[in-house]
């Protein structure tokens, strides 16, 4: 199935103070987006969810003819999905950690399912066969715990829900972000469940994901704190729906 070059990806990079690592960041992701000649439209778009550092400054630098910035004054990452989705003008969103964790060579993974099946989402996932994963003993071991819990209690069929490397029809991610309550890191369960429960069309694929890509980047998951919180945020998205 040929891609028709009206039809417009964006990928966006939901960002807080990431002066560090946004440019370099930024441009490698642009240096391999234009590399690629894709058959579509594509734009780079950073996502500012409330930094309090050089972030909007940098990112404004960086925009151009294929990178813009949006700033939202709140934080979390899933809130500022959320409300750049409803302004969003994109068929497809893919929407991934600006540390790049996943590797750029996973987007042509992507695009190459959108080619060929007829999907909504097309998530990353960390824990299928196939997958290439450089993390820490512990983080792993809590990924998989994470994971175990939600398919207990959610009753779903996936096994990453968490991973931050998603490509998403724009008009199903109009359709499900007004249902999600969660604005931070608990947003992509919310997500890809609310998603399956409308039987919306999801392919999970494996990822090369790397902890340590960027070292300078100091992890914002709290694993204690967040594990209970993640429990907690299962539970209440069981009894809501």
């Amino acid at each position: 199935m040929a891609l028709p070059k009206k039809m417009l990806v964006e990928f966006c990079l939901p960002v807080y103070n990431e002066k560090r690592i946004l440019k370099t960041n930024v441009i490698k992701l642009l240096d391999f987006l234009n590399r690629q000649n894709f058959a579509f439209s594509w734009l780079i778009v950073i996502v500012n969810n409330g930094s309090t550092d050089n972030t909007v400054k940098i990112g404004r630098e960086l925009t151009g003819e294929r990178i813009k910035i949006i700033n939202f004054s709140q934080k979390g990452k899933g809130g500022a999905i959320k409300r750049y989705s409803l302004m969003s003008a994109a068929d497809w969103l893919i929407y991934m950690d600006v540390d790049l964790a996943v590797s750029l060579e996973n987007i042509n993974d992507l695009i190459k399912i959108l080619t060929d099946n007829n999907y909504d989402i097309i998530m990353g996932s960390r824990l299928l066969t196939g997958s290439k994963v450089e993390r820490s003993f512990i983080r792993s071991l809590s990924s998989k715990i994470y994971n175990s819990f939600s398919r207990l209690i959610l009753k779903h069929k996936f096994f990453d829900l968490q991973c931050g490397f998603k490509m998403i029809r724009g008009e199903v991610l109009k359709k499900i972000t007004p249902l999600i309550k969660d604005s931070n890191w608990f947003f992509d369960t919310e997500l890809i469940y609310l998603a399956y429960r409308r039987n919306y069309r999801i392919k999970e694929i494996p990822v090369n994901w790397s902890e340590n890509r960027y070292q300078l980047r100091k992890s914002k998951v709290k694993l204690i704190k967040d594990g209970l919180k993640f429990l907690k945020n299962l539970i209440e998205l069981k009894t809501r729906l």
